[in-house]
């Protein structure tokens, strides 16, 4: 009977210690996502706002920025979640803006989900102008490393990544689009590290148009036509012109990659700006 009594104690100090385990996992996210401040501004009379992760050393020491915008239909706040910048890169400031409701070009034609201007000039051009606005308000919050600004984001978030590495090029030091293609500012694009995650099978933006930019990538960047195997399902083409360009092309559909915030971060690392 002590036998069974000192089993029963056991098995149920393995169960409090499992609900343990269990109940603090969640809190740790909960933690991640109160660091965070929403900030507000107004932008051309329209009010806009953002989630932003700060280090506490950002007002003295000189820290790096990332960009990372959601796709049509989605939310800051969701982004945290699925990039999790701050989780991956508790160094840098981490900045999610909130998009406007708006047309998307594959779907919600009427513009009743939120989502970010598709080429120059649509939409007056107000998420460009909110991307400045949110620029300037973080280098007069903080101590941003110019050298080190970058920009990702998820299909209609990863196509403005595009269009704002065309129209703000100058600011950024790489750029991670992801589910996106970018047909329309690849006129304006200059040589730039970069990385495209792409699903072989994406029944949205199409493989094939996505394998279209990025071989226009790679060709812009003047990047090896043969790439190196970097990670897995990652490809690293070098380039001579210190633009380099990696694919990580997996083998699901349209959805964000679990994997994909640890490469983006591990290439951001690698690449700060040079001349600046």
């Amino acid at each position: 009977m002590k036998h069974l009594d000192r089993r029963i104690f056991l098995t149920l100090c393995a169960s409090v210690f499992t609900l343990a385990i269990n109940t603090r996992a969640p809190a740790a996210a909960d933690a991640s996502e109160q660091s965070l401040q929403r900030v507000e501004f107004k932008v051309d009379g329209v009010a806009r706002e953002t989630l932003v992760y700060a280090p506490p050393t950002a007002k003295t020491a000189s820290t790096p920025v990332v960009f990372v915008f959601h796709g049509h239909g989605g939310n800051s706040r969701n982004t945290v979640r699925s990039f999790g910048m701050n989780r991956h890169w508790p160094e840098a400031i981490s900045v999610y803006p909130q998009g406007l409701n708006t047309p998307g070009r594959l779907t919600d034609p009427e513009g009743k989900k939120p989502g970010w201007q598709h080429s120059a000039g649509a939409q007056e051009d107000r998420d460009l102008k909110f991307f400045d606005a949110m620029l300037a308000r973080l280098k007069q919050d903080y101590k941003v490393d110019e050298k080190r600004i970058y920009c990702t984001g998820h299909s209609n978030g990863g196509a403005f990544t595009y269009l704002l590495w065309a129209e703000r090029g100058s600011v950024f030091a790489a750029v991670a689009p992801s589910g996106s293609a970018a047909a329309q500012s690849l006129p304006k694009l200059k040589p730039k590290p970069a990385l495209h995650i792409a699903g072989e099978k994406d029944p949205l933006v199409k493989f094939v148009w996505q394998k279209a930019t990025m071989e226009a990538v790679r060709k812009l960047n003047g990047c090896d036509a043969e790439g190196k195997e970097r990670d897995k399902n990652c490809t690293l083409y070098s380039s001579k012109t210190g633009a380099p360009f990696v694919t990580f092309i997996h083998p699901g559909g349209h959805g964000f990659p679990a994997e994909a915030p640890a490469l983006i971060v591990k290439f951001f690392k690698e690449h700060p700006a040079a001349g600046k």
